[in-house]
């Protein structure tokens, strides 16, 4: 009796455990039309993910002056990795990242360090939006926990440079662009022309009475994994996105690009080169995982051989042995569910973000080729 009691000890936790990690990862899909102080006020930096998608409803919703005063706090406390040796262990044998703190990835810190400086932009206040935008170099060459380059942020980092009236900046970042783009193997062209023909703007010294605007579009999707142990660059893990990715696109007056390359290092975070660490956790993690699974199916056979002993004991009618059946069988059906949840890689991440950003000179959005019948919503951010 004692050793069915822990069986079902056992079960509860995982089951309980599982749960709670997947209520901390669930994220609604719409943003939020709320007033800047009812945003404030919901502000909770202990829920890191939460936080940045309420940064950026409050930039939707032009609440520049909150946006300011969090993100800086969001980007000093998110982007170090804090080591503990209870926590990494303990992160074995639970779903992963439940009691550990999230750290922003790369391609985060430096699109929060461009809506802050966006955010001085708009406040009119250009000199704190080039200490931001300096801000964002460190970023992207800083070598934390995690790192890298961006085509997105250095798209969107090139356009604010150009509009509080530093070109030769600009430039630099129109360059690295163009040069960045040699590493995508083909992939987003347009904007590597885009950006050459920026570079070679502004070496002929040619200039435009419209500035730039910047759109996004869409929102970033809902990302799904599934278990692939050959073949895989990221652990055991296959990550992908639930909906395509917009494809890049160029005009006289824009350019297109996804956010896909944001998705990407996601999608690798369990890989050795990127993350040593959460990679060989995951392969620690999987003969857990796989003991876990065990549990139920010895809990459900436990109880049909139990409940069929009962009856034949008590000379029933085979009803015990039959209702035993029915719900060892129902338990036993579980050790899949218990075995993905405790496999289950930490794919948090920003999530109130575009599927894709547009940069045009076109004054209207029904002017930009780019960004014309694309039948998803659309944002103006500058």
């Amino acid at each position: 009796m004692i050793r069915h009691k822990s069986r079902w000890t056992i079960v509860l936790a995982i089951g309980l455990s599982i749960g709670l990690a997947g209520c901390q990862t669930g994220g609604e899909r719409a943003f939020q039309k709320l007033p800047c102080q009812e945003i404030e006020r919901q502000i909770d930096l202990s829920d890191r993910i939460d936080t940045l998608n309420r940064l950026a409803d409050a930039f939707a919703g032009r609440c520049y002056g909150t946006v300011i005063v969090h993100g800086e706090k969001a980007r000093s406390e998110f982007r170090h990795k804090t080591f503990s040796l209870m926590k990494e262990t303990t992160n074995v044998f639970v779903p992963e990242g439940s009691f550990i703190d999230y750290v922003m990835e790369s391609y985060e810190r430096g699109y929060l360090s461009l809506l802050l400086a966006a955010s001085y932009a708009n406040l009119q206040k250009p000199e704190e939006a080039k200490v931001e935008l300096r801000q964002l170099d460190h970023e992207l060459f800083t070598p934390l926990y995690n790192y890298g380059e961006d085509p997105v942020n250095l798209l969107l980092s090139a356009v604010l440079w150009e509009r509080v009236g530093e070109v030769n900046e600009a430039r630099v970042d129109w360059l690295r662009l163009r040069d960045l783009g040699v590493m995508w193997k083909g992939r987003q062209n347009e904007a590597r022309l885009f950006a050459a023909r920026q570079v070679d703007r502004i070496d002929e010294g040619q200039d435009f009475s419209e500035p730039w605007h910047v759109y996004g579009i869409g929102r970033f999707p809902d990302l799904i994994w599934d278990l692939k142990f050959f073949g895989s660059t990221s652990g055991y893990f296959s990550v992908k996105a639930n909906e395509e990715f917009l494809p890049a696109c160029q005009s006289d007056t824009g350019v297109r690009l996804s956010t896909k390359s944001w998705f990407d290092k996601v999608a690798i975070r369990h890989s050795h080169g990127y993350h040593p660490l959460l990679n060989v956790q995951a392969w620690v993690r999987l003969p857990v995982g796989l003991t876990y699974s065990l549990v139920p199916l010895a809990a459900g056979a436990g109880v049909m051989v139990g409940g069929c002993m009962l009856d034949a004991a008590a000379k029933g009618n085979g009803g015990l042995c039959e209702l035993s059946i029915v719900g060892g069988v129902a338990l036993m059906r579980t050790a899949p569910a218990v075995m993905e949840g405790a496999l289950r890689p930490d794919l948090r991440h920003w999530e109130h973000v575009p599927a894709a950003f547009v940069v045009t000179r076109a004054a209207k959005p029904e002017l930009e080729p780019c960004l014309a019948r694309l039948g998803f919503s659309i944002q103006r951010l500058l």
